[in-house]
């Protein structure tokens, strides 16, 4: 029995001392082997232990005081295109037509780019006329009465009595009589002294902004007018008057205004990001909000060198013919600025997920998606043009792709916890 003890005992003390040799070495091996693994991966960033959508460049602690968890390189070059935060989503079929998801193929083509705004309706300044007078009198007589009223170029706008023109018709008649009496001189020079008198003394009229037909009509009868009538320069609306019929007027009293309507300017608002693509001349279609199927086309004559800084908006100007004054002053219309147009692939704007730092996508991969970060260009139509990250041909998430990255993110968690 003693010797059996013995036997026993000496088993134990063998075995302890092989555990001490080789059981000691075996850590220390994996022990010095650690650092060196460690070492050869290179940490990317670091996230958050609970919320895998927080992360930091450095290590740091969360509200808790637990460490947060790197993320190596050879953990996200396992997934080509891998995003930071996202995981593939692998899923039947069964499971995505539930879930309502939808698929679109980008595609490569030519995308026309446009923008829209709201545009108002304003006069041409340069086709609105003020009627004034340049000598003092009275107002005898309104031809014209009421503000809005068409008048044409030539047309009576009113008569006045003023005792200066009155005078200045008397001076022509004198001068005409002198002129013919000077024609029967045998002296070029007073001949031509009288024809000198003639010619400014009916300069003087002209000046006066007094009529041809006033001026015919003095030559013809010889004798001087007690009014004369004022016309309209222009064709166009009376869209401001001033006077009325008895009011005294001093040189450059303002009397109407006379707007031509025949060409009108849109004025429209377009953001920064919309008005970087602008340049002078380009076509812009204004469609009338009361009728969509009309619509007018125009160019694009003036940008505003400065950013309307409340707003953040610059403001253009397209010139337009207005044929049968369907577009009035006033009115808002919708602009429609041609961008250009840019080549590239092309996909539904609904497939983008943009969460303001990147832009993601979830590309059909075999029986599930994959999320890929993507650069974008420019969008119009509903479409947008993917400068990286989506190859032609590839399908995209365009519906339900909220799903996918609450999905997404889910599975990520999980994986950073195993």
């Amino acid at each position: 029995m003693r010797s059996r003890r013995c036997w026993i005992l000496a088993g134990l003390a063998l075995a302890a001392l092989l555990v001490g040799c080789g059981g000691k070495s075996a850590p220390a091996e994996k022990a010095a082997a650690a650092p060196q693994a460690v070492a050869a991966r290179k940490v990317l960033f670091y996230r958050h232990p609970m919320n895998p959508k927080v992360h930091s460049p450095v290590p740091a602690k969360d509200e808790m005081g637990m460490d947060y968890l790197p993320v190596y390189a050879d953990e996200m070059a396992a997934v080509p295109g891998a995003v930071p935060g996202l995981a593939p989503v692998e899923t039947g079929g069964a499971a995505l037509r539930l879930a309502g998801v939808q698929t679109a193929v980008a595609e490569r083509r030519t995308m026309t780019r446009s923008a829209r705004a709201v545009g108002v309706v304003t006069v041409d300044e340069r086709r609105v006329r003020q009627v004034h007078t340049k000598v003092s009198g009275w107002v005898e007589k309104l031809y014209v009465n009421t503000t809005g009223q068409a008048v044409r170029a030539g047309q009576p706008l009113l008569a006045i009595y003023s005792p200066e023109l009155l005078a200045s018709q008397e001076e022509y008649l004198r001068a005409r009589t002198a002129a013919e009496r000077f024609a029967g001189s045998q002296l070029p020079e007073v001949r031509r002294g009288g024809e000198d008198l003639l010619t400014a003394a009916r300069r003087r009229l002209e000046l006066f902004d007094v009529p041809q037909s006033v001026l015919a009509r003095l030559d013809r009868t010889g004798k001087p007018q007690r009014t004369v009538t004022l016309v309209a320069p222009v064709s166009g609306y009376v869209s401001s008057k001033d006077v009325v019929e008895g009011m005294e007027i001093q040189p450059g009293t303002s009397l109407m205004t006379v707007s031509d309507l025949s060409r009108v300017w849109v004025e429209a608002d377009l953001y920064e990001v919309e008005s970087r693509n602008l340049r002078l001349g380009q076509k812009a279609t204004v469609v009338l909000p009361y009728d969509s199927g009309e619509r007018r086309t125009g160019t694009i004559s003036w940008i505003d060198p400065f950013l309307n800084p409340e707003s953040r908006t610059i403001k253009v100007r397209i010139e337009l013919a207005n044929p049968g004054l369907a577009l009035k002053p006033g009115m808002y219309v919708d602009v429609v600025p041609e961008l250009g147009a840019s080549a590239g692939v092309v996909i539904p704007d609904s497939a983008v997920i943009d969460t303001g730092a990147r832009q993601v996508v979830f590309v059909k991969t075999g029986e599930g998606f994959t999320p890929r970060e993507v650069r974008l260009g420019s969008r119009g139509d509903g479409f947008v043009l993917v400068l990286d990250g989506v190859q032609a041909g590839e399908s995209v998430a365009v519906r339900a792709n909220f799903l996918l990255d609450s999905e997404s993110r889910l599975r990520d968690a999980v994986r950073g916890l195993q």
